[in-house]
């Protein structure tokens, strides 16, 4: 194969492939709903705007000394779009999505699909299933923005990337971020200062002062990555409960309809709060319900939701993605949920609490790190590293920004953006949360062997929010 064709993948795109299992695939499924839309417009989009994106034309395949990008030699759009002419009632359409995601994709080809279901009840309704592999979430709504203008008459001016060996690049990366979690002291200590020193007599008193704040300096950074990481190890497991079962690999999922942004807005204003946490006080209000079913004792129980990061400004001018391109790059926090909390505002409180430790904490940084080694570590040590993540979450709660305006998908309006994210290891439940042009939806897809049906879950979430305003 031409060595142009074929390009080692980043580890922290590899790690999603290391870390899956049969019964838990690591794939974003996202829906849309567009007035309108029919096969050849769709058709037509995706050769000109979605296959401007070279990657995907590839496919992860697995080769010493690791995955590899290959492009596949016999690509046609044909094995990537399939449509369904059933006029689908909201019951069915939830029926024929969850089918979906139970459907595997094949590993012979680049590992995304689109299914269209023209003349469903309420507009098209467009289904993309991807492997983590290819882009995080934050990533994939950024493709979208590019491609769906915000006016039916305006074409995209920016598309389109060239998939390049970047491994150099991400090792820069990783240099730098772990730079940037011990300190620049250090750097200064064996760099311009120690240059700077060189020119003052032996003995002088100014020069030691400097030499001496440094080196507390660096003392102190490396004893908080220290405690950061112990700290990160030892955070309990979870309890026992209906939420932590052996998966079954069949997934039943569901969505919201559309609740005004301005809701959640005027609860986080009035509460001194950030709407990401009323989110989660709202899942950990269905979480306690979920348990006290189940009968678990809610004043002993720890259970926590892992809540991806994203770590991209965070990283060095340079080094960070260029926008419009693929990738991950997230890192993952562990938010204690407030279950033995009786009161939606004692839980809201507590979440607050948690969330503003964590923002300080240097959590995601060592969990990106540790993600991106699970496909560089031996095969027997890979286990030990899923289970930092897996055992320390019952559910994955992501919540991503959509775009503030409507957007049209080949000259059609979208109406609602919806996605399901992917959850790892032995977690079976995912709830994401996505803001579209003043609205939010909720998501909730769940195993069966965790929850049969994840419809009341997500009625449960939405109670708590009528709670904070009724």
């Amino acid at each position: 194969m031409n060595q142009e064709d074929s390009h080692l993948l980043l580890p922290v795109d590899s790690a999603w492939l290391a870390l899956e299992r049969p019964e838990n695939p690591m794939t974003i499924t996202v829906m849309l709903r567009v007035e309108g839309l029919t096969e050849t417009r769709l058709r037509e989009f995706l050769e000109v705007y979605w296959l401007a994106w070279q990657r995907f034309r590839y496919m992860p395949v697995r080769r010493a000394p690791g995955w590899w990008w290959e492009a596949d030699p016999v690509f046609d759009l044909k094995h990537h779009l399939r449509v369904t002419p059933d006029a689908f009632s909201p019951d069915q359409l939830q029926e024929w999505v969850s089918a979906r995601l139970n459907q595997p994709l094949p590993d012979y080809r680049p590992r995304w699909k689109f299914w269209l279901a023209p003349n469903a009840e309420g507009g098209a309704a467009l289904l993309l299933r991807m492997h983590h592999c290819y882009a995080d979430g934050l990533s994939l709504l950024g493709i979208f923005e590019r491609i769906c203008p915000p006016s039916p008459q305006q074409l995209p001016a920016l598309y389109g990337a060239p998939e390049t060996p970047d491994l150099q690049r991400w090792s820069l990366a990783a240099g730098a971020w772990f730079r940037e979690l011990i300190g620049s002291e250090l750097a200064e200590a064996s760099g311009n200062r120690s240059g700077d020193m060189e020119g003052h007599a032996e003995g002088s008193s100014g020069s030691l002062q400097d030499a001496g704040k440094v080196l507390e300096r660096v003392a102190q950074t490396g004893l908080k990555l220290v405690n950061e990481v112990s700290q990160f190890l030892v955070e309990p497991e979870d309890s026992p409960s209906s939420l932590k079962h052996d998966l079954l690999g069949r997934r039943q999922c569901c969505w919201s309809t559309p609740v005004a942004l301005s809701r959640f807005q005027d609860i986080a204003r009035l509460s001194g709060v950030t709407i990401n946490d009323v989110l989660l006080s709202c899942v950990a209000a269905a979480v306690r319900k979920q348990l006290a079913a189940g009968q678990v004792d809610l004043d002993e129980a720890v259970l926590h939701a892992a809540v991806p990061v994203d770590i991209r400004g965070q990283l060095p001018a340079g080094i960070k993605p260029e926008p419009g391109t693929l990738g991950n790059c997230f890192g993952t926090v562990f938010v204690p949920l407030p279950v033995d909390g009786e009161s939606s505002l004692e839980r809201l409180y507590r979440i607050k609490h948690e969330t503003r430790r964590l923002k300080k904490s240097w959590q995601p940084g060592i969990a990106w790190g540790l993600t991106a080694s699970a496909s560089l570590v031996p095969e027997p040590w890979r286990q030990p590293v899923a289970d930092v993540f897996c055992r320390k979450a019952s559910a994955v709660v992501s919540n991503v920004p959509g775009s503030r305006e409507e957007r049209y998908l080949a000259g059609c309006r979208i109406t609602e953006q919806m996605f399901w994210v992917p959850q790892a290891g032995d977690i079976g439940l995912g709830v994401s949360i996505v803001s579209y042009a003043g609205s939010v939806q909720f998501g909730v897809v769940a195993d069966e062997a965790v929850m049969a049906s994840p419809s009341r879950f997500l009625t449960d979430c939405l109670e708590e929010l009528d709670a904070f305003t009724g």
